[in-house]
C-alpha cells in the first residue's frame, strides 16, 4: 500500500469537486479499504452497549455466572477487534491523505514546469507557496471523509436499527436529529466557505509580499523604503488577522454545534428511555444500552460535522489548485515543429530592423533600456513577434532546438540555492577547465576566492548573500559556460565598476570570437569592442555602424554614450564609498 508514484496522472480540473473526486478515484482500492475499516469500526462501537445490556439482563440473574462471563468475554473480544480495526483505519486513511498530498504536489509542480518562464508573469509567488503548503494539506484532510465519513453513515443506520428494537419512538427522535443538524450547520458551512476563500486570498497576497520583501531587502534598505514596506506589510497582516478572526468565529460555531447537538440528543433520548424504564416499558439493561447507543452516536455525528467542515475547506483549496492548473503556457514558449537552421544564420527583428549577423559581436544602444530589452525578447522568442532565424519564423521553430542554441542572459535570471559550482554549472555540471574559463571571462574569479569554500560555498536563493555586481558576473559566467550558438546578453556590465567592465569587454570579445553575440549597453567600453552597433530611437533602428562612425555622425548617439561615460567615471571615482563597495 505504498503511496510513492512518479506519475501523478491527469487531473480532472473542470471544477473543484471534480478534482477532489479524481483524487478519490486515483486510489480506489485504498479508499474502499479505508471506508470498509471505518464503517466496521464505527458500527462495532455500537455493539458494546448491546453486549453490556445482555450481560445485565441475562448475566446478573442468580446462578447465571457462566452467562455473565460469556458476555464479558464477548465484550472484551469486540474491544480487541475494534482496537485493531481502529489501527488499520488510521493507517489506511493516513496513506489516503499522503497519496492525495503527493499527487497534488506532483500535478502542481509538473504544471509549473510546463508553464516554465511564463509562470512569474501569470501567478504571484505567494499563490504558489500557499498552494504548495496549506492548500495541499486541506485537500488531503478532505479525503478523510471517505473513511470515517462513510463509517458515520453506517454507524448511524446501525444505531437507528438497534434503537428501533428497543423503542420506535426513540428511533424517530434520533432520526430527526440529522435534519436538525443540517438546518443548523448548513448555513454556517456556506458562510465558512465564503470567509475561508477570502482568507486564503489575503494569505496568498501576504505570502507574496513577504517574498518580495525578503528578496528586495537590501535594495529597500539602500533606498530608505524599508519602513514604508514594513508599514504596508503591517496593514495587510492586520487585515489578514481580522479575516482569520471571522473564519475562526464561524468555525467555532460549527465545532460548538458538533459537541452540543450530540449532547442534546443524549439528554433527550436518555430522559425518554428513563421514563420508559420507570414505567416498565423497557428493562434496566435496555436503558443502559440506549444510553450507550446515544453516547456512541456522538462519534458519527461529530464525523458528519467534521466532514462537512473539511469538504468546505477542501473545495476552497481545490478551487485554487484548479485555477492554477487552468493556466496555459505562453504560446511563444510552446509549439513550433520546424528544425532550427543547420548552420549559423541571421537573426532578424522586423519591428526594430535589427539583424544579428553570425560570428559578430553586435551591440544595441537606446536611451530607453526597455526598448533594447524588448528587441532581445523578440529575438529570443520570449514574446510573440515576426522575428526570423535564417528566414524561418522563430515561432515555427521547435522550442527545444531553439533553447539549445539561443540563450537570453538577463539580470533577472533566477539563481537557485546551491553551491557556487552548482549555480554556475547548471543541471549537468561542467569540467573544471570550462568552469575556470567561464569564470575568468566574466571576471568572477575574485568571487570564488573571496568565499570561504570556493566553488563549494553555498549561494542563497537568488544569490541574496552576494552583491549586485557579483550576481551579475555569476549570471554571465553561467551563460558563457552554456556556450550557446547565439548569446543575447542584456546589460551584462551595468552593476560593475569601469575597471571590471573593461576586463569583461575584452575577455567577452576574445571568448566569443567567431560566435554570434548580441549585447545591449550604452557603455563606451563595451561599444568599442563591438563589430556593429545599432542605435535605436523609439524602438526602431535610427543608425547602424561602428562605434566610432556613430560617434562622428550621430549627435544623439554621441550625447547618450558621453552621458553614460560620465556616469561611469563618477561611479569609478566613488569606489571607496558604500555603494561601490557593495558592487
Amino acid at each position: 500500500m505504498s503511496v510513492a508514484h512518479t506519475d501523478p496522472g491527469t487531473p480532472d480540473s473542470r471544477s473543484a469537486a471534480r478534482y477532489l473526486w479524481w483524487l478519490v478515484n486515483s486510489q480506489r482500492r485504498r479508499v474502499m479499504a479505508g471506508a470498509l475499516f471505518g464503517s466496521v469500526w464505527m458500527a462495532l462501537l455500537a455493539l458494546p452497549p448491546y453486549l453490556l445490556s445482555r450481560a445485565i439482563d441475562d448475566g446478573l440473574q442468580p446462578g447465571h455466572s457462566g452467562t455473565l462471563l460469556r458476555w464479558v468475554a464477548a465484550l472484551f473480544g469486540v474491544g480487541v477487534l475494534n482496537a485493531w480495526l481502529s489501527i488499520m483505519r488510521h493507517r489506511t486513511m493516513t496513506r489516503v491523505r499522503m497519496d492525495a498530498s503527493f499527487r497534488t504536489v506532483g500535478v502542481v509542480v509538473r504544471h509549473a514546469t510546463r508553464l516554465g518562464a511564463s509562470l512569474p508573469g501569470r501567478v504571484a509567488s505567494g499563490e504558489v507557496v500557499t498552494i504548495g503548503g496549506s492548500d495541499v494539506s486541506r485537500i488531503s484532510e478532505t479525503l478523510t471523509v471517505t473513511g470515517p465519513g462513510v463509517g458515520a453513515v453506517v454507524a448511524y443506520v446501525v444505531v437507528a436499527g438497534l434503537l428501533f428494537s428497543v423503542s420506535p419512538l426513540l428511533m424517530v427522535v434520533l432520526l430527526l436529529g440529522v435534519p436538525l443538524l443540517a438546518v443548523l450547520v448548513g448555513p454556517l458551512l456556506g458562510r465558512l466557505q465564503g470567509a475561508e476563500a477570502g482568507y486564503r486570498e489575503r494569505q496568498s497576497e501576504l505570502a507574496a509580499l513577504i517574498a518580495d520583501l525578503v528578496g528586495g531587502l537590501r535594495v529597500l534598505g539602500g533606498l530608505g523604503g524599508k519602513g514604508l514596506y514594513a508599514d504596508r506589510y503591517r496593514r495587510r497582516s492586520q487585515a489578514l488577522k481580522a479575516e482569520g478572526y471571522r473564519v475562526g468565529g464561524v468555525a467555532s460555531w460549527i465545532q460548538a454545534l458538533g459537541v452540543g447537538l450530540p449532547a442534546l440528543f443524549l439528554a433527550t433520548v436518555t430522559w425518554l428511555a428513563a421514563r420508559m424504564a420507570a414505567e416498565g416499558i423497557i428493562t434496566a439493561g435496555q436503558l443502559v444500552a440506549v444510553y450507550g447507543y446515544v453516547a456512541v452516536l456522538v462519534v458519527p455525528v461529530a464525523a458528519f460535522i467534521e466532514g462537512g467542515y473539511g469538504i468546505t475547506r477542501g473545495l476552497v483549496a481545490a478551487r485554487r489548485v484548479v485555477r492554477f492548473l487552468s493556466l496555459e503556457p505562453d504560446p511563444t514558449r510552446t509549439g513550433g515543429t520546424r528544425d532550427a537552421p543547420d548552420t549559423a544564420s541571421v537573426l532578424r527583428d522586423p519591428e526594430s530592423g535589427v539583424e544579428v549577423v553570425p560570428g559578430l559581436l553586435t551591440a544595441l544602444v537606446s536611451a530607453r533600456p526597455a526598448e533594447t530589452a524588448a528587441v532581445v525578447d523578440r529575438l529570443g522568442r520570449l514574446t510573440a513577434s515576426d522575428a526570423t532565424w535564417g528566414g524561418v519564423r522563430l515561432d515555427d521553430v521547435d522550442p527545444v532546438q531553439l533553447r539549445e542554441r539561443i540563450l537570453v542572459a538577463d539580470n533577472e535570471a533566477d539563481l537557485f540555492a546551491g553551491t557556487l559550482g552548482e549555480v554556475v554549472g547548471g543541471r549537468t555540471g561542467r569540467d573544471e577547465a570550462s568552469m575556470a574559463r567561464a569564470l575568468h571571462t566574466a571576471v568572477a574569479e575574485d568571487i570564488v576566492t573571496a568565499l570561504p569554500g570556493g566553488q563549494a560555498s553555498q549561494v542563497d536563493a537568488q544569490g541574496r548573500n552576494l552583491s549586485g555586481g557579483q550576481r551579475q558576473r555569476i549570471r554571465l559566467a553561467r551563460a558563457l559556460l552554456a556556450d550557446p550558438g547565439v548569446l543575447l546578453a542584456v546589460e551584462p556590465t551595468s552593476a560593475v565598476d569601469a575597471h571590471t567592465e573593461g576586463a569583461v569587454a575584452d575577455r567577452l570579445r576574445a571568448a566569443r570570437t567567431d560566435r554570434t553575440t548580441l549585447v545591449t549597453t550604452t557603455s563606451p567600453v563595451m561599444l568599442e569592442g563591438a563589430d556593429i552597433v545599432y542605435y535605436l530611437v523609439d524602438g526602431v533602428t535610427a543608425a547602424v555602424g561602428s562605434h566610432s562612425d556613430l560617434l562622428r555622425d550621430e549627435p544623439g548617439y554621441r550625447a547618450l554614450v558621453a552621458r553614460s561615460a560620465g556616469e561611469a567615471d563618477t561611479e569609478d571615482d566613488t569606489r571607496g564609498m558604500p555603494k561601490a563597495v557593495a558592487r
